[in-house]
């Protein structure tokens, strides 16, 4: 023990008095007992408990005036006087701090004043969200973010794919932490975990906030909480740095990356605590996870034999998970909100503090816990239904979208980035490319995300009359996000991804050029570029419904609008050519897609699949009373189909995105859109937990069964967003109805009904799933009746693995904006 560190750390003790104590324990260490039933041994030393503590059987630490120090690495030290990071002593003590005053301000450990001490304008946000057997808790104020998810087995639960889990999830670098953790006797099911209030604070969760961390220029935050274990429990993965790790882990096979499990360290803490910490592969971000018990009988120790695991008595744990990222700066729901749209966080105060938790000044964040980072495709599309409440001017969540989107646009081809990838798995993927780099990466191979960037800027620079004065400054902002887009502004980035849609399209629109090999394909040697982008989302299809059917012609009539509104002045020419490829687009391409099934033919595919698949419900063939038409999900499919027959809501895009004129072609699209709302499945889509995305019953292969099911990502399953869009679209279209050029179907009375039934019909089904429309994607199960059912509590399809829907997406929270009206 060395006499000089001891001398530095006890500051509330004269020197004097604190070399005596260390000469004490030195005396101790070296001298033979004289009456040893009165001492104990720790080590080599023997000592009176009175006097000292013995730590790990070998470490003396001296009692103070009656009160025992702790150990912190080779120091010892009082609670009151200093907190232990790591083996590492920092003054002042970290206290934990509520977050329910009008001020919140975590004690900084930096040697400053009190006076500087980093405080928040606002209350911390705190909400906690369940959905068994995943209890999901939140916690935010201006320092940082953090989502935790608890996972614990149920009764019911299938134990292969649900396990004790701790999840700390990060907007800031996508980071996180997860815990794996199995009961010690071996019995799968046996182990409960949750989280118990602060008997300090009364809260779950806490904030941690260390600011003069050692290991790099950013302050240490995270959160902090304690965990009950029931039953004794060993860790058995820890995973430590980015979500995407984590991903790779629960939703591939298993996949951990050997030397980043390797980096991970652990090591002891006072109070008979262990602390796991891994330095990212930058070399300067740490990410940390500690447990101490907070009683006796609770005991965490390390385990190391083949793998370092943790072990765990029966009993309470604070938690604590860390990292030292820079953070990104929140907007609040008062930030993200329009000042007409206040109103709605105390209407929703769910919805509204998970689009703040989502909401950035420099992005939007997809969902979470599994997507907290920029995807271009859902932020545009949460834009386009969130729109008449989002904050609009300089700082406000429309720009933050439209910058994020044009800051990754490939300034060479003008793609759009489909998934950033930052912190520390970009250095992970520019390892892989022999790249000592930690620059994010985009990805770009998704086609269908190019699209939406001119609608939303007509939206925002034509429509708005905030948009119209801001669009200069705006669109003469430097890039700063990927040093490839180095010198480039973002008006220079949209007219090279606008220059790339009409060059593209234009074949197509050419006279004679309506031909299959004109449709937008999928990019060269990828099997996913739109939506359902899972490995059977559009059954392996080359041209895509939604894409070439809805998205090309609504982006290329917002070219039309910017150009006619003055804007990429060197192709003015835009406002007439665009226009006139929208038409051929809008009018020409349906009838790829469309499939049109005999009457006596869908009654026995119907008949089939339910035999195929064992749905356990009725067929309601009887419904079926004509012809089935419906437009497939793709064409040029897996095993040689030349067109993916799904039955599915992609309908939405046309109905939602586009207003278009081709009368006959327009009431035949609506009348078949209608049918698929109102009909049953598996003859339509409506069952009573939501309209399905997708329906395989009139494949007429059982390999449609098999692919796309109640456990598939983009199977028979609920998407949000999806509703939201649908009910949208429909109203858009009942709306063109009072306008000043009236389609013809409004004056078919039975049509026009029709769309009105299946219009109340689908808000019916909405209205009856409030519970589930925050979230991602939701399943079922059908036992006497359909009952919804949490897609990552299904087993997945055959050869595919697990997928766990986020409690929170962001375009799931667009019924905000989208609500339902009244036609006549």
């Amino acid at each position: 023990m060395s006499t000089l560190p001891m001398l530095s750390k006890f500051r509330g003790i004269r020197p004097i008095e604190a070399f005596a104590i260390i000469l004490t324990i030195s005396t101790l260490v070296v001298a033979a007992p004289q009456t040893q039933n009165q001492l104990q041994a720790c080590g080599d030393a023997f000592y009176l408990p009175s006097k000292y503590t013995c730590y790990e059987g070998s470490f003396l630490c001296p009692v103070i005036d009656g009160e025992p120090t702790l150990k912190c690495g080779r120091d010892c030290y009082l609670p009151e006087m200093y907190s232990c990071e790591s083996d590492h002593l920092v003054y002042p003590p970290v206290i934990s701090t509520t977050a329910t005053s009008a001020s919140f301000s975590p004690t900084s450990t930096s040697q400053s004043s009190p006076s500087s001490t980093p405080t928040c304008s606002g209350d911390a946000t705190r909400f906690h969200l369940s959905d068994p057997p995943y209890e999901n808790y939140f916690y935010s104020d201006c320092h940082s973010s953090s989502h935790v998810v608890v996972t614990s087995p149920l009764s019911n639960s299938n134990l292969t794919i649900i396990s004790p889990r701790l999840l700390v999830a990060w907007p800031a670098g996508n980071s996180g932490v997860v815990a794996f953790f199995k009961p010690e006797n071996g019995v799968n099911g046996s182990l409960v975990i949750r989280l118990e209030n602060s008997t300090t604070t009364g809260e779950t969760l806490d904030p941690v906030y260390i600011s003069n961390n050692s290991s790099s220029s950013n302050p240490r935050v995270g959160i902090s909480g304690f965990i009950n274990f029931n039953s004794s429990a060993v860790l058995t993965v820890p995973i430590l740095g980015s979500i995407r790790t984590i991903r790779d882990f629960t939703e591939g096979p298993s996949i951990l990356i050997t030397y980043i499990q390797d980096a991970i360290k652990f090591s002891t803490t006072p109070g008979g605590g262990v602390s796991l910490s891994r330095t990212w592969l930058d070399n300067i971000t740490t990410t940390y996870l500690d447990f101490t018990p907070t009683s006796s009988e609770g005991s965490v120790a390390i385990q190391r034999d083949v793998n370092t695991t943790l072990q765990f008595k029966e009993g309470t744990y604070r938690f604590s998970a860390s990292f030292d990222y820079p953070q990104l700066e929140q907007l609040s729901p008062t930030e993200v909100l329009n000042s007409a749209s206040h109103s709605l966080i105390q209407q929703n105060p769910d919805q509204t503090t998970s689009l703040s938790f989502l909401s950035y000044t420099k992005k939007l964040l997809a969902g979470t816990w599994r997507f907290l980072t920029y995807f271009g495709r859902d932020s545009m599309i949460s834009l386009l239904l969130l729109e008449p409440v989002l904050s609009e001017g300089e700082g406000g969540a429309v720009e933050a979208v439209i910058g994020a989107v044009l800051e990754r646009i490939n300034g060479t081809d003008g793609s759009a980035c489909h998934e950033e990838t930052i912190g520390d798995y970009a250095t992970y993927l520019n390892r892989l490319e022999n790249i000592t780099s930690t620059a994010p990466q985009c990805d770009y191979k998704m086609i269908d995300t190019d699209y939406y960037l001119p609608i939303v800027l007509k939206n925002y620079f034509v429509d708005s009359s905030i948009g119209q004065g801001r669009a200069s400054a705006f669109l003469n902002t430097t890039a700063t996000i990927l040093v490839e887009n180095s010198g480039l502004i973002y008006a220079d980035l949209a007219l090279i991804e606008l220059e790339k849609i009409m060059n593209t399209s234009a074949a197509f629109a050419a006279d004679g050029g309506q031909t299959k090999d004109n449709l937008i394909h999928l990019k060269e040697g990828q099997i996913v570029g739109e939506w359902r982008d899972s490995t059977y989302g559009i059954g392996g299809g080359r041209i895509p419904y939604d894409v070439n059917a809805a998205l090309v012609p609504a982006a290329l009539r917002s070219i039309a609008a910017l150009a006619d509104a003055g804007f990429f002045p060197t192709h003015p020419e835009w406002n007439v050519t665009a226009n006139q490829y929208a038409k051929v687009w809008e009018d020409e391409t349906l009838q790829f897609f469309e499939i049109t099934i005999p009457q006596s033919t869908a009654k026995s595919l119907v008949e089939s699949y339910v035999n195929e698949s064992s749905f356990a419900g009725p067929s309601n063939t009887d419904n079926i009373t004509s012809d089935v038409t419906f437009h497939g999900l793709s064409l040029d499919g897996n095993t040689n189909q030349s067109i993916v027959r799904i039955m599915n809501t992609d309908d939405c895009f046309r109905l939602f995105l586009l207003n278009t004129t081709n009368q006959t072609q327009l009431s035949s699209f609506l009348n078949q859109t209608a049918d698929h709302i109102i009909q049953p499945f598996p003859v339509g889509l409506s069952t009573p937990v939501g309209l399905l995305v997708a329906n395989p019953a009139y494949g007429g292969d059982p390999v449609y069964a098999a692919n796309w099911t109640n456990s598939a990502y983009h199977g028979t399953v609920v998407w949000s967003w999806q509703l939201s869009m649908t009910a949208a679209g429909l109203a858009r279209q009942l709306g063109r109805c009072n306008s000043s050029d009236i389609p013809d179907f409004c004056h078919d009375s039975a049509l026009y009904n029709k769309v009105t039934t299946a219009y109340t019909h689908l808000w019916s089904l909405i209205d009856a799933n409030s519970a589930q429309l925050s979230g991602e994607v939701w399943s079922w199960i059908y036992q006497d009746g359909f009952q919804v059912e949490p897609l990552g509590a299904l087993p997945p399809p055959p050869g595919t693995s697990p997928t766990e829907s986020d409690i929170r997406q962001l375009w799931s929270l667009t019924f905000l904006a989208v609500h339902q009206e009244s036609f006549t």
